[in-house]
C-alpha cells in the first residue's frame, strides 16, 4: 500500500519503525530516571499522583527527549553520514523534510503537554526544548563547543528533567535542598556527556565540531570528565552530612569511590572502554541520584 504523504512534504510518510528508530528510545532512560530522582525527592506519596507521573515520563521521555533526538539527526545528517550512515535520516528511510517536521511536532506537542501540567513543567520544558534546538541548530550550534555542548545536554538530561519531575508531584518550585543537590548531579553530567563524545571523534573533527575530545584528544577529555564527576558528588556528600543524613552520605560515598576505582581502567584507553565505564560506573553515579532523592524525599521542610 502506497504511504500517504503531506502537504509541504515532498516524500511519502516515514514507517513507523523508522520514526521510533529517529526518537531513540534507548536514550530516553536517563532523563525518565531523573524525572524519577525528582518524583522521590519531592516527598510526595506517588500514589497519590499517578496520572501526573505517567504524563511527566511520556513528556520526558518520548517527548521531549524523542524530540530533541529527531532535532540533532536532522541538522546532524552531514555529520551521521559519516559516523552512521545507516540512520534513518542519512540512509534516506525518513526522506525530504520529514526529519525536520517531527523535530517540529514534538516541539509543539511536549509544549502543550506541559502546559497541561502546571506552570513549573512548562517553565523546565521551554527551557529543555530551547537547549534542544540551541544544541543542534544554527546559528547557536552548541555542540560545536565542547563545554556548552556538554552543558546543554547535562542540564536537560539530568537537571531540567529532575526538576520537572519534583515540579510535577509538587506543583510548585522545588525547594532550595533539592535544587542543590539536583545542580551538583546536573554539573557532574558533564563528563557523563563528554565520554558520550568519544564515539563521534571522526566525524566531529571533518565536520569542525569542537568537542573536547576532538580538540584535546581522548586522554585530557577523559581526564576532565573524571574529575567533574568525582567533585561534583563530592559535594553531594558534603551536603548530606551537613544535613544529618550520614547513611545515605555513606552510601553516595561509597559509590563514589567505587566509581574512582574504575578510572584508571578507564583511563588508560579511553576510547575503547567507555563503553564498559559507562555501563559501570555511570551506573554507580545514578544510583548514587536516587540515594540522594529519597533522603531529600524525607527532609521536605528543611
Amino acid at each position: 500500500m502506497e504511504r500517504l504523504s503531506a502537504p509541504g512534504f515532498e516524500t511519502p510518510f516515514p514507517a513507523p519503525k523508522d520514526i521510533l528508530e529517529l526518537l531513540k528510545p534507548i536514550t530516553w532512560f536517563p532523563p525518565i530516571w531523573a524525572f524519577m530522582c525528582g518524583v522521590v525527592s519531592s516527598g510526595v506519596p506517588i500514589a497519590s499522583r499517578w496520572p501526573f507521573v505517567i504524563a511527566g515520563i511520556a513528556l520526558v521521555g518520548p517527548l521531549v527527549c524523542g524530540t530533541s533526538q529527531a532535532v540533532n539527526d536532522w541538522f546532524d545528517r552531514h555529520v551521521d553520514a559519516i559516523n552512521e550512515p545507516d540512520r534513518p535520516i542519512p540512509s534516506g528511510r525518513i526522506a525530504g523534510s520529514w526529519g525536520l517536521g517531527i523535530a517540529v511536532i514534538g516541539t509543539v506537542i511536549g509544549l502543550m503537554a506541559a502546559a497541561a501540567m502546571g506552570p513549573w513543567v512548562l517553565i523546565a520544558t521551554i527551557f529543555a526544548l530551547i537547549c534542544a534546538w540551541s544544541y543542534s541548530a544554527p546559528p547557536f550550534r552548541l555542540k560545536r563547543s565542547g563545554i556548552w555542548g556538554p552543558v546543554a545536554v547535562a542540564l536537560t538530561y539530568e537537571g531540567l528533567t529532575w526538576f520537572t519531575g519534583a515540579s510535577v508531584m509538587a506543583g510548585t518550585l522545588p525547594p532550595p535542598h533539592v535544587l542543590a543537590i539536583l545542580a551538583l548531579y546536573a554539573g557532574g553530567a558533564f563528563g557523563i556527556m563528554t565520554l558520550n563524545d568519544f564515539k563521534a571523534i571522526e566525524g566531529d573533527q571533518a565536520m569542525g565540531i569542537r568537542s573536547l575530545p576532538a580538540t584535546l584528544g581522548v586522554g585530557p577529555a577523559a581526564r576532565i570528565a573524571c574529575l567533574v564527576m568525582a567533585v561534583a558528588q563530592i559535594a553531594v556528600v558534603a551536603l548530606l552530612v551537613h544535613w544529618r543524613h550520614l547513611a545515605v552520605a555513606g552510601i553516595v560515598a561509597a559509590l563514589v569511590a567505587g566509581q574512582i576505582g574504575l578510572m584508571p581502567r578507564l583511563l588508560r584507553d579511553p576510547r575503547a572502554n567507555t563503553p564498559w565505564y559507562n555501563a559501570t560506573g555511570t551506573t554507580l553515579y545514578v544510583l548514587g541520584m536516587l540515594a540522594s532523592a529519597l533522603a531529600l524525599g524525607g527532609v521536605a521542610g528543611l
